[in-house]
């Protein structure tokens, strides 16, 4: 997931989404709160355009979807959300995902110090991101001062079913060079999860009779694979959106 930010974009942001999308990002989060109701909307059209093609997801920080059906809101509210298609929630603790109703997904931030809004936090780090992933009723995103191959892999073996990000893609040099770095780690990260996992649960041999002659093994089971969809393991029951490829939200709070 890829957070909009057209104050510290490289250049416009259709063109810096297109090339986001180009190196695999799936799903956006239009912020830009600051525009008039009327261009907002006229973005929102021209950004949907640009993730129609590959099967994306364009979702509205707000409560309005302007014309959509997907939207992120804030830990403040509102409570209930609106009934659209898809909803996310920004969370930074465990009391925020206790307030949770029908929700779809959550980002938990920051994870790490983040340069669009130095001194937030404390940061969660991957210990408090794994405490909250653990307990969070819905699929978790990692959002924050993610910008790196390193930081995208510690994010999903902390358990975060996602990562969001801004500053990695908006300020970046080529975006889709990017995004393509950060899609592949994601990847990559989920592969090695999943192939432990499938171990783990391989019935132990019979020749195998005492502990030593088995193979170490243990990871947790809430893996995510690059075929499910967040809204499938929320449990809510609703439309499951495309998969979104990259999760990357960080420094952007809504």
């Amino acid at each position: 997931m890829v957070l909009t930010d057209r104050r510290v974009a490289r250049g416009p942001l259709p063109e810096v989404i297109a090339a986001a999308v180009g190196g695999g990002v799936r799903w956006v989060v239009l912020r830009e709160k600051d525009l008039p109701r009327a261009e907002r909307a006229a973005l929102a059209v021209e950004l949907r355009a640009i993730l129609a093609d590959v099967g994306g997801n364009l979702i509205v920080a707000g409560p309005d979807p302007l014309g959509g059906g997907a939207v992120h809101l804030p830990a403040a509210g509102p409570y209930p959300p609106p009934p659209v298609g898809l909803v996310g929630r920004s969370c930074h603790d465990e009391q925020e995902l206790r307030r949770l109703t029908t929700e779809d997904y959550v980002t938990l931030s920051p994870v790490f110090p983040t340069k669009t809004k130095p001194g937030y936090g404390p940061p969660l780090n991957t210990r408090g991101l794994a405490t909250l992933a653990q307990v969070s009723p819905v699929p978790t995103l990692a959002l924050g001062g993610i910008e790196t191959p390193e930081q995208v892999e510690a994010c999903v073996e902390a358990g975060a079913a996602g990562v969001a990000v801004l500053g990695a893609i908006m300020r970046a040099e080529d975006p889709t060079e990017a995004a393509t770095t950060l899609t592949e780690s994601f990847h990559q990260a989920v592969t090695r999860l999943t192939e432990s996992y499938q171990q783990a649960i391989t019935p132990v041999p019979q020749s195998w009779h005492t502990p030593a002659e088995a193979p170490t093994r243990g990871l947790r089971p809430t893996v995510p694979t690059e075929g499910s969809s967040l809204t499938a393991r929320s449990g809510h029951g609703r439309p499951q959106p495309p998969t979104a490829r990259l999760s990357t939200a960080t420094e952007g709070h809504q």
